[in-house]
């Protein structure tokens, strides 16, 4: 399938990345089973779209070792698209070779979180993202690339960052055959001002090709800055269940937007989402059984739906 079929421009497409972004952080990763259970009961409910994993060390990184079961789970489900984040070429090779609808890898927008987080420079972050694109391809089933840039709202180490910077990576990104530009608050810095004003310049920038808008709730402005996406025209949103997540490179970083609160925004701004509140919220369950420590964020879990639209939904 296109691009265009995954990620059509007219309707908003929601994606759940509780199971790669959501567990980078955690003291204790579900179980196998469990993930896959999680990626099924969130399917029921109606969410299509998994970030699943990263291809990286199983020895550093071994929430992830599973990443592979839990692409063939999502691509098990009919109309499911799952992603896997890679950072370098052996990793590119390994998600192409598992056969994952679609790739990530990351741009900072900042040269200091590039070097912190990749150990590299900017410019060397875009001739992997060139390099992902030349592997895809030459590969069978050619996924979609996606190329994420992160701090692209602030950075936790430079602070401030400009945004024709951001713009002028998103630019680069296109050039090197990506798909799908991302547009990452990785540690919540912005406001909904800000993100409204980066979005419509990248969503014009981008032209036809689409503009994901990852946030992260850091200071409690995930939902107004979504909000303020998708008044400038952004049609693809990140979300963990339960608000999981952060940036193990990014001092200060903690969760994402949560998942079930952005489903909310979406319906009462008349997108409509396909996705039942009430069975997704019921997810979380696995969460607390299998990581009972961890802290969930979420104003539906905490109060329910307004009377009025839970009448609606029955």
């Amino acid at each position: 399938m296109s691009t265009k079929d995954i990620y059509p421009a007219s309707r908003v497409t929601l994606r759940e990345v509780g199971l790669r972004d959501g567990l980078q952080l955690v003291k204790t990763s579900p179980s196998t089973e469990a993930k896959q259970r999680w990626i099924r009961d969130e399917y029921a409910a109606g969410v299509r779209h998994f970030e699943v994993g990263s291809f990286l060390p199983a020895n550093t990184f071994p929430q992830f070792a599973d990443v592979r079961d839990m692409i063939q789970t999502v691509a098990s489900l009919p109309g499911a698209h799952g992603v896997a984040l890679v950072l370098n070429e052996r990793g590119a090779n390994d998600a192409l070779e598992s056969g994952v609808a679609e790739i990530a890898s990351v741009v900072s927008a900042t040269e200091a979180h590039s070097q912190a987080n990749a150990n590299r420079s900017r410019e060397a972050a875009i001739a992997n993202v060139r390099r992902l694109c030349e592997l895809r391809d030459a590969s069978p089933h050619k996924p979609i690339v996606h190329a994420a840039i992160s701090m692209a709202l602030g950075c936790s180490i430079t602070g401030d960052v400009d945004p024709n910077e951001v713009l002028r990576l998103v630019e680069k990104c296109f050039e090197a055959g990506v798909d799908v530009v991302g547009i990452a608050d990785t540690v919540g810095y912005a406001g909904p001002k800000q993100v409204g004003d980066l979005t419509w310049a990248a969503v014009r920038l981008a032209g036809p090709k689409p503009i994901c808008v990852h946030l992260h709730d850091t200071r409690g402005m995930g939902i107004a800055n979504a909000s303020a996406a998708l008044d400038a025209g952004a049609r693809i949103l990140d979300g963990s269940l339960g608000g999981l997540g952060g940036c193990p490179f990014a001092p200060g970083a903690t969760g994402n937007v949560v998942f079930e609160d952005l489903v909310f925004l979406c319906e009462s701004k008349g997108f409509a989402t396909g996705i039942d509140i009430d069975e997704l919220v019921a997810v979380r369950q696995i969460l607390r059984e299998q990581m009972p420590n961890e802290p969930l964020y979420g104003g539906l879990a905490r109060a329910g739906l307004p009377r009025a639209t839970a009448a609606r939904a029955a």
